[in-house]
């Protein structure tokens, strides 16, 4: 069934504005890094592996971005999130019908099973279009599809398997015989039916008690018992024309369906994927917020936190502390320093999940947030060394660091974790600078996290921030703006170790 006069591409995409199809072999470090895979798993435990493939990659361009934004926002209308819902759900059950169908061997018993599935189909989609005309669409994206649905709908080819189908079901609902069990034999006699209706109403209003094991045989098992098979050959003798109009039918509808509604029904899966995380996540006091895209380098979050320690704080209990950045026009990078185990880490993965949700079109997880669009997210975090390749850590980095370097990508965000912990530190922070310097040329922005003090200095589009302690010197994991409190974080570090000049007096 096709998609009949209308004027939309048949690779009309709800995810990919130009319609081309991506599925990248390659997955950026980024999503490990990032811990944006961890989120993914999460989704994908819900909703199937299949769905990941849909968070491999960044949309091309701004306006793709703005395209699934737009779709996004419509999604997450209650009323057509629940219509969405529940056309998956019946899908769920198209495929089943599907898979069962191929298990059976008997011809005839396939054809029926081939007639259900275009009606189950059928039916489905076109729950769906009634439901999605009675509400206010917005997106270009919904609306070209909705345009697109009422077109497959209305076809003449689309018509026609659907009567001829329906016709076929409704006689195969009024099927009717009779077993006859007189001691040693047993006849199989067909009868017609009584003003049709449910087989199974029919044998509780004849037997005048509920009837729970009997089923009709083409709705059950798609293994055929004996009686079974001696049921369908009799009938297939009796109704000789009937079957053959069936299993015609059924072969020449063996391709039915829409490849554009197809790959709709795959993609809206990215959106309700995200669209169900959030809506559980805001029931237990996480916040999310459609970023504002704008054309300004600007980049300013309120209640920004990282989403992977959200998800994983539901059963740990653990505190989930957010932080507000902002980085303005004529800032390049942030050079954030602070004590050990003080939320370092956590913010500069908040900020690349910022980045990474704004960018691929959904909510971020986040109060409020305004940022450019941003088509490549670089990352490098601290590796450790390589027990296959021998290589010690520093130079496990440098190999991992050469290619970021070399691809050049102009504008893309940067988000660096802990680079040469293991050399001295002067050769680190000469080193640090390069790499720094390296990424502002290309017009980069992002985040550098370092146990270097003064890296940010000499650099004037470099913005120091600091991770917060109490005044008990006790990390708050806040991060604000300013200079390394360098001596705060000596004494946290001596204190974590108990070497106060109190504390090895008492243990000397």
């Amino acid at each position: 069934m096709g998609e009949g006069d209308g004027i939309i591409s048949e690779d009309f995409s709800i995810l990919d504005l130009y319609g081309k199809e991506r599925d990248p072999e390659s997955i950026a470090p980024f999503y490990q890094d990032l811990n944006i895979s961890q989120i993914i798993d999460k989704m994908c435990r819900r909703w199937g592996k299949a769905v990941r493939r849909y968070y491999r990659y960044l949309p091309g361009s701004a306006e793709e971005a703005a395209y699934r934004r737009a779709v996004y926002t419509d999604v997450k209308k209650e009323a057509t999130y629940r219509s969405l819902m529940a056309f998956t759900e019946a899908m769920e059950e198209v495929k089943d019908l599907h898979g069962e169908k191929e298990k059976v061997s008997d011809p005839t018993q396939k054809a029926v099973w081939q007639i259900r599935e275009i009606c189950a189909y059928c039916s489905t989609y076109e729950k769906l279009e009634h439901e999605l005309s009675e509400q206010e669409l917005s997106s270009e994206g919904m609306n070209s599809f909705l345009q697109i649905l009422r077109n497959t709908i209305k076809s003449e080819e689309y018509l026609s398997v659907r009567s001829k189908s329906e016709a076929l079901m409704d006689q195969i609902r009024k099927i009717r015989f009779m077993i006859t069990y007189d001691r040693d034999r047993m006849m199989i006699t067909p009868v017609e039916a009584e003003g049709g209706g449910e087989y199974e109403k029919m044998l509780r209003e004849k037997s005048g008690r509920e009837i729970h094991h009997l089923k009709n045989p083409f709705r059950a098992d798609p293994y055929l018992c004996e009686l079974e098979k001696a049921a369908i050959e009799i009938l297939l003798k009796k109704k000789a024309g009937f079957f053959r109009e069936l299993i015609d039918a059924a072969g020449s509808s063996r391709d039915h369906g829409s490849a554009v509604l197809r790959r709709f029904e795959q993609e809206i899966q990215f959106y309700l994927s995200f669209r169900t995380l959030s809506r559980d996540m805001e029931k237990e006091g996480f916040s999310f917020a459609t970023p504002v895209c704008t054309e300004s380098k600007r980049i300013e979050a309120e209640g920004s936190y990282d989403l992977a320690l959200a998800l994983s704080s539901l059963s740990s209990g653990k505190k989930v502390v957010s932080n507000d950045l902002y980085l303005n026009e004529n800032e390049s990078f942030y050079v954030l320093t602070g004590p050990n185990q003080g939320g370092k880490t956590t913010f500069a993965r908040s900020l690349g999940q910022l980045v990474y949700f704004s960018s691929i079109g959904l909510d971020v997880p986040a109060v409020s947030a305004s940022l450019p669009f941003f088509s490549e997210i670089q990352t490098h975090f601290s590796v450790e060394e390589s027990i296959e390749t021998g290589r010690g850590k520093l130079k496990e980095e440098l190999t991992r660091l050469a290619p970021m370097m070399e691809e050049n990508k102009t504008g893309s965000f940067v988000v660096i974790n802990e680079l040469f912990t293991t050399a001295a530190s002067y050769d680190a922070q000469i080193m640090g600078r390069k790499v720094l310097k390296h990424f502002i040329s290309l017009s980069c922005r992002g985040i550098y996290v370092t146990h270097l003090k003064g890296l940010a200095d000499e650099q004037d589009s470099v913005v120091s921030l600091r991770a917060m302690l109490d005044k008990d010197n006790i990390q708050t994991f806040k991060i604000t703006r300013g200079d390394d409190e360098g001596i705060a974080c000596a004494e946290n570090v001596v204190k974590k170790y108990r070497l106060t000049y109190e504390q090895l007096k008492e243990r000397l």
